[in-house]
């Protein structure tokens, strides 16, 4: 069984919406307002490069992701690997040429059947929606979390607020960084 891997960039109250630019949302680029940057903070994110065998995303993060970073030489290494794409609306005339193979899921069931498959550790980016159902669904195995010092208020959350039981995590790797940020790495215990 492959193991999935939510990494996000969140604020202190849990908000994960457009943390690098994206338009439409009024904090747009927080993570690079008010924070200094300290790289040793992000290694993380090129470990998670060498690691990962696959990507998994929500519509909207993949036509946002796929429009830059097919380009960007801090991500080659994602051009190369397989992508699935979680939608009920995308068709594939709507996929990238530019950017490797991709496929399309059409339900959480399509993702746990992709989990049941050989391979290494799939990483999923962003995808609001897509980690609230993945995680109300059991099949988050482990989160990569890059927590800001700022409260943002409104916005799109990491976790949803379904009532389910409790579920508990295992903290494996932290660490607090001189500007404030805090990496988390918790595993779900089962």
């Amino acid at each position: 069984m492959r193991t999935l891997i939510s990494t996000a960039f969140i604020s202190f109250d849990g908000v994960m919406e457009a943390p690098g630019g994206e338009p439409g949302y009024r904090n747009s680029g927080w993570t690079f307002k008010d924070v200094e940057f300290l790289p040793e903070a992000f290694e993380i994110k090129g470990r998670e490069q060498e690691e990962a065998t696959a990507m998994l995303l929500g519509r909207t993060s993949y036509e946002a992701f796929s429009a830059a970073w097919p380009g960007m030489e801090d991500f080659a290494a994602y051009k190369l690997m397989p992508k699935y794409v979680v939608s009920t609306t995308l068709g594939d005339d709507d996929l990238v040429e530019n950017w490797g193979e991709t496929t399309i899921l059409r339900s959480l069931d399509a993702v746990a059947a992709l989990k049941d498959t050989e391979g290494g550790p799939i990483i999923v980016h962003g995808s609001a929606a897509l980690n609230q159902g993945l995680s109300d669904a059991g099949l988050i195995d482990r989160y990569h979390l890059l927590v800001f010092p700022l409260l943002l208020g409104a916005g799109k959350r990491l976790f949803s607020s379904t009532d389910k039981d409790t579920q508990k995590l295992k903290l494996v790797e932290h660490e607090a960084y001189a500007n404030g940020l805090q990496k988390n790495v918790f595993d779900v215990v089962r």
